[in-house]
């Protein structure tokens, strides 16, 4: 029965009055105020969320996308660097094995296998990560190793870099443990020469030193909101024992150190011929654990990274594919957004050439492709939305004409 007070009809659930909330909606037999219909939706978010999270924790492996399966969905957004997304999609798939596998009668305990990826500056790192994270039924974190700093000095906590996870699960410990981190610019923390140090590297050596708890498996106290620990601070509890990480860095510099290492195991006077026969473009394909050391990252965390592997360098067809071919391709951007205001977008054929001669004349990769062709459209997207064309079409010498007109080639130059 509803309950009325004053002859006021009042909430069924904390029994206030029409006159004491802003909003009474009636039922069949009752009333509920805004205030317990709001608290009542939180309560019940939060329970389907939890069922939610039982629910994944409960892989089962004919339900899971097969490693060509997950290849086959990188391919649609990232294009090459087939090896690279070959080791990729069999770790995640055994990753997933991993997490499904129960107590085993012959006592065979599977092991992650972190992985190392080395490539040069927009080759498509970080894109894979990315890409690879919206197929994935566990919770995944891309972090920058670039903040990270022994202790906090300054930065972050070698620690914080869970926190990202912990907010990907909406802080699920359960599925956080069994989650996938991505480790972006693993070799800026390179420790700067191959000597150990003798003072505290709070940069460089000592936050490879922190990180080796995390990589192997350890329960670590994460501080909540990410940031520098303080002693009256609560701490969650993560154990990084079936958390599996993959590590990027461009390493810049280090196809230099392959080629020395190439060179010593030649004798004779074909020395010199034997590794030019190697294009110097490609000396990454033979990327060894002993390079990563020479470069500068610490044994220890070597033998915690098994699975290396690398990105080969973009050329001109690959960058002119990236421009057009995959879902998000900048070209197809471009063309959506402009089709919103009812206009057609047509791109001559050489103008996407002409961007992409730009992008290796200024050694930019992937990432400038879209750099050049937003300052060749800026001025595009300024005025077509006003004006009450259909169609529009982009021409090599209007192209040039804009790119030469900013400041981009000065700042490439610069740069």
């Amino acid at each position: 029965m509803a309950k009325k007070r004053n002859n006021e009809p009042c909430c069924s659930f904390c029994g206030r009055a029409d006159s004491e909330v802003m909003l009474l909606l009636p039922g069949v037999s009752g009333f509920i105020c805004n205030d317990c219909a709001e608290r009542a939706h939180e309560i019940s978010k939060e329970y389907l969320q939890q069922s939610d999270h039982k629910g994944a924790a409960d892989i089962q492996l004919d339900q899971l996308p097969k490693p060509e399966e997950i290849k086959n969905f990188l391919d649609q957004y990232v294009i090459g660097q087939e090896q690279a997304k070959k080791y990729l999609s069999v770790a995640v798939y055994n990753h997933y094995k991993r997490l499904a596998q129960t107590t085993d009668p012959d006592g065979i305990d599977i092991e992650k296998s972190n992985i190392i990826i080395v490539g040069p500056t927009g080759t498509g790192k970080t894109l894979l990560a990315k890409t690879i994270a919206r197929l994935l039924k566990v919770p995944f974190a891309i972090v920058d190793a670039t903040v990270l700093t022994e202790a906090g000095y300054v930065g972050e906590d070698i620690e914080s870099l869970l926190t990202r996870l912990l907010a990907a699960c909406d802080y699920n410990v359960d599925e956080a443990e069994r989650g996938i981190v991505f480790i972006d610019e693993i070799d800026k923390i390179a420790r700067k020469g191959d000597n150990p140090s003798i003072t505290r590297d709070v940069s460089g050596e000592g936050v490879q030193q922190g990180l080796l708890k995390l990589l192997e498996g350890s329960i670590v106290n994460v501080p909540p909101q990410g940031g520098r620990k303080h002693p009256e601070q609560k701490m969650i509890a993560v154990d990084t024992k079936n958390i599996l990480f993959i590590c990027g860095g461009a390493f810049e510099g280090i196809e230099q150190k392959i080629a020395q290492r190439m060179n010593t195991h030649i004798v004779g006077y074909g020395a010199t011929n034997h590794v030019s026969q190697h294009d110097r473009e490609r000396l990454l394909h033979f990327v060894a654990p002993q390079d990563l050391r020479s470069y500068g990252l610490i044994p220890e965390i070597i033998g915690r990274l098994p699975i290396l592997t690398n990105l080969e360098p973009l050329d001109r067809n690959a960058l002119l594919r990236i421009l057009t071919e995959p879902k998000n391709a900048i070209v197809k951007q471009y063309i959506k957004l402009l089709e919103m205001d009812g206009v057609k977008l047509i791109i001559n054929p050489d103008v996407l050439e002409y961007v992409v001669d730009k992008a290796i004349e200024f050694k930019l990769g992937a990432r400038g492709l879209r750099s050049i062709f937003e300052t060749i459209m800026i001025n595009v997207m300024y005025s077509l939305p006003s004006q009450k064309q259909k169609s529009y079409t982009l021409t090599l010498e209007y192209a040039r004409e804009q790119l030469e007109n900013s400041n981009f080639e000065l700042l490439a130059r610069q740069s």
